[in-house]
């Protein structure tokens, strides 16, 4: 049995500026994906697009396109995050409190409602820049689970959303302060392996070679979908909302849609390239 080693949520204090761990997991997170998606740039079909001059042809993309959906992302998954968990886990309080909404500094932001931000942020993209929307989607997904790496080390170190009790001959389990005395699985972790390296892992294989499109997106959906079901068994549930239907979390019906979502993607991107063929 293992104690969640006491952690000092602020990294560095230079004078009235503190820079927390968490953030510096959400800086790693955008360099990752500005270090993969420069790479990303060599996979088909983006490496036969590539054009960095200044009268690229519409459609073309380039090391600024890598930049601009980074920019375009991180805002959907502000915007989106923020408002997904106060529509998922706490309606009924932020409809009584609507001022808190904009509190992001207090905590609370959903992973679900970020996908949705991102979605509608690169909608905004594709169509400003003329490019195939499930292109631009297939090009950002195999980047993103290293950031969600990044973001559950960050849980891990404040300590948050641990697992729930365990046996105490776990090796591995751990006791959270503030959670009891009662060992837990350390979900964090689980959830940095699973929808972190190991759907990094085959995602980044699985797009090296050029798929249909909107294939690569619809692997993506299916893939953290399924992982994430499977880690919020480890999880403690949110103290206000408990167990659900059929004895199920909240994020595991939000993964519900996104698994069904994502089969019905790649049938249909298979049968929509088929038919263009």
């Amino acid at each position: 049995m293992l104690i969640h080693p006491e952690i000092n949520p602020v990294a560095l204090q230079l004078g009235p500026l503190a820079i927390h761990w968490y953030g510096l997991t959400y800086l790693a997170a955008c360099g990752l994906f500005l270090f993969l998606g420069i790479r990303r740039l060599k996979h088909q079909p983006y490496a036969r697009l590539v054009d960095s001059s200044d009268k690229a042809p519409t459609g073309s993309w380039s090391k600024r396109d890598v930049e601009d959906i980074l920019f375009a992302g991180v805002m959907g998954v502000i915007v989106g995050g923020r408002i997904g968990y106060c529509l998922f886990y706490k309606p009924a309080y932020y409809a009584s409190h609507p001022l808190e909404i904009f509190a992001i500094w207090q905590g609370g932001m959903s992973f679900h409602g970020g996908m949705l931000g991102v979605i509608a942020a690169m909608v905004w993209y594709a169509y400003s820049r003329k490019k195939p929307f499930w292109q631009v989607i297939d090009f950002g997904v195999p980047c993103v689970p290293t950031g969600l790496a990044a973001g559950r080390i960050g849980n891990f170190i404040n300590g948050e959303l641990p697992g729930r009790v365990t046996d105490p001959s776990l090796p591995w389990g751990m006791v959270f302060r503030g959670y009891g005395d009662a060992p837990r699985h350390p979900s964090q972790i689980y959830q940095f392996l699973l929808e972190g390296l190991l759907l990094f892992v085959v995602l980044w294989l699985y797009a090296r070679k050029e798929r249909k499109e909107g294939q690569v997106s619809a692997a993506f959906f299916m893939g953290y979908g399924v992982l994430r079901f499977t880690a919020e068994f480890f999880r403690q549930p949110d103290a206000h909302l408990n167990y659900l239907s059929l004895g199920l979390t909240m994020g595991q019906w939000l993964c519900v849609p996104m698994i069904l979502g994502g089969a019905w993607l790649w049938l249909w991107a298979n049968k929509r390239n088929a038919s263009l063929n």
